[in-house]
C-alpha cells in the first residue's frame, strides 16, 4: 500500500427518529442557518422534526438550493450569513445542499472573492470554516462523511471542487426512513453515483492493497444486490439502511488510503452537467463505459479481477475479462434506468468533445487519471466514444 494519513472527525449518528438528537449535538447558543433545497423536506415530515428538534435554538432559514449547487443561488444565501451573523449551518438536504453548505461555511470567513475559491482550488482548514452539521435526505454523494464539494456557476458553465480538513461536518444524521419519500429516479441516481465513486478509487492498477480492494468490491457487490431492493415500489427499511450506509463508505475517504484513484470519470461528467444539466450521476454512467474501454491497456488487470470478484466472470484471458466487465457495468446502469450515451439525453452533442478538450487546456488539466497522463486530447476522444 502507499503512504497515508486518515482522519475523519465527523460523528455519524444512524438510525430511525434520531433526528431528534440534533438538539443535544449543536450547541444552545449558535445562531443557525437552516439550508435546504426545493422544499421537499416539508412534505415528508423532515423539516417538522428538525424544527421539533431545536424548538430551544434560534434558527433562520434559506431554501431553494438546486441540484448541482449554483454560485449564484449561494451567494444570496451568503448575504444572509453575514446580514444576520450566523454562528453554525445545518444542511438538510442531499448532496447538493451539504456541498453548497461545505462551500459558504468557507467563503463566510474567506476574505477575498468568493469564487476565488473555487478558481484557484483553495484548500479550508480547521478553524478557516463556519462549523455546520447535516440531516441526510438523499443518498449518493458520501458529503456526509467527507470534506469535499462542486460548485456550478451558471455565467461561465463551469462545476469546479474543493474542500480541506476544515470541512468535514461535525455531525450527520442518517435516518433511513427519509428514502421512503424519493422519487426512483433519484434513487437509481444515487445508486450510480456511490458506483462510481467506488469505481473512480478501485479501478486503477494492482497495487496489493488486498483489503482496500476487498472493501470496494464489497461496496459494489452491496450496492448490486439491494438496488432491485429499494427501486420497489414497497419500502424495505433494512435495504434503505444498507444502501445509505453503503453510499456513505463509497466516499468517506476510508477506501481510498493507501491506493492510487482516478476521479478522471468525474473531471469529464462535470462538463457535460454544466453544458447540459444532465443529473451529475447520469453523466458518469455515460462517460465510464468509454473512459474504461479507452483505458483498457493500462487498466485491464483490475478490470478483469472486478469481473471475476463481482461478476463472477472465470472464462477467457485477462483482456476479455475486462471487457465483459465493462459490459457488466453498463448492463448494471441499464437495469436502473440510466442511459450510457450522450446522444440519449440530447441532440445537441455535437462539438461537445471538442468542448471539453479546451477546457481541460484552459485549466491547465494537462493530465488527469490515476497516472496523471490522460491529455485534454484524451479526454476528447473518450467524450466521442461517449456519443
Amino acid at each position: 500500500m502507499l503512504n497515508f494519513k486518515y482522519k475523519n472527525p465527523t460523528k455519524i449518528i444512524f438510525g430511525k427518529g434520531e433526528i431528534a438528537a440534533l438538539g443535544k449535538e449543536i450547541p444552545s447558543d449558535a445562531k443557525i442557518l437552516l439550508l435546504y433545497g426545493g422544499g421537499s423536506i416539508k412534505k415528508n415530515g423532515v423539516y417538522q422534526q428538525v424544527k421539533d428538534a431545536l424548538i430551544n435554538h434560534q434558527i433562520e432559514e434559506f431554501g431553494g438550493i438546486p441540484a448541482n449547487p449554483e454560485y449564484e443561488v449561494l451567494m444570496d444565501a451568503l448575504q444572509v450569513i453575514k446580514e444576520k451573523n450566523i454562528t453554525y449551518l445545518l444542511a438538510v438536504g442531499g448532496g447538493s445542499v451539504i456541498d453548497g453548505t461545505k462551500y459558504l461555511a468557507a467563503a463566510a470567513k474567506y476574505d477575498g472573492e468568493p469564487w476565488d475559491i473555487l478558481r484557484n482550488s483553495v484548500r479550508t482548514f480547521e478553524g478557516q470554516a463556519l462549523p455546520f452539521s447535516t440531516v441526510l435526505t438523499l443518498s449518493a454523494t458520501g458529503s456526509e462523511m467527507n470534506s469535499g464539494y462542486v460548485i456550478s456557476r451558471r455565467a461561465t458553465q463551469e462545476k469546479l471542487s474543493s474542500g480541506g480538513p476544515g470541512l468535514f461536518p461535525q455531525v450527520s444524521i442518517l435516518d433511513p426512513e427519509v428514502i421512503r419519500s424519493i422519487p426512483k429516479n433519484q434513487i437509481a441516481n444515487g445508486i450510480a453515483d456511490a458506483y462510481t465513486h467506488v469505481m473512480e478509487q478501485y479501478m486503477t492498477y494492482p497495487t496489493g492493497a488486498t483489503l482496500q480492494d476487498r472493501f470496494a468490491e464489497s461496496i459494489i457487490q452491496s450496492l448490486q444486490e439491494i438496488a432491485p431492493k429499494v427501486m420497489q415500489d414497497d419500502f424495505d427499511y433494512t435495504a434503505a439502511g444498507d444502501f445509505m450506509w453503503c453510499c456513505t463508505m463509497a466516499l468517506n475517504g476510508l477506501i481510498q488510503q493507501g491506493v492510487p484513484s482516478d476521479w478522471a470519470v468525474h473531471a469529464m461528467g462535470h462538463e457535460l452537467t454544466a453544458y447540459y444539466g444532465i443529473d451529475h450521476a447520469r453523466t458518469l454512467a455515460i462517460v465510464a463505459p468509454s473512459h474504461y474501454r479507452y483505458n483498457l491497456e493500462s487498466k485491464k488487470e483490475k478490470l478483469a479481477q472486478y469481473g471475476e470478484r463481482v461478476w463472477n466472470i472465470t472464462e477467457g484471458t485477462t483482456e476479455e475479462k475486462a471487457l465483459k466487465a465493462i459490459e457488466k457495468m453498463e448492463g448494471f446502469f441499464h437495469s436502473l434506468g440510466i442511459q450510457t450515451k450522450l446522444s440519449e439525453y440530447t441532440e445537441d452533442y455535437n462539438g461537445t468533445a471538442e468542448k471539453v478538450e479546451k477546457a481541460f487546456i484552459s485549466r491547465k488539466m494537462a493530465g488527469i487519471g490515476e497516472h496523471k497522463k490522460l491529455t485534454p486530447a484524451d479526454a476528447k476522444k473518450i467524450v466521442e466514444m461517449s456519443y
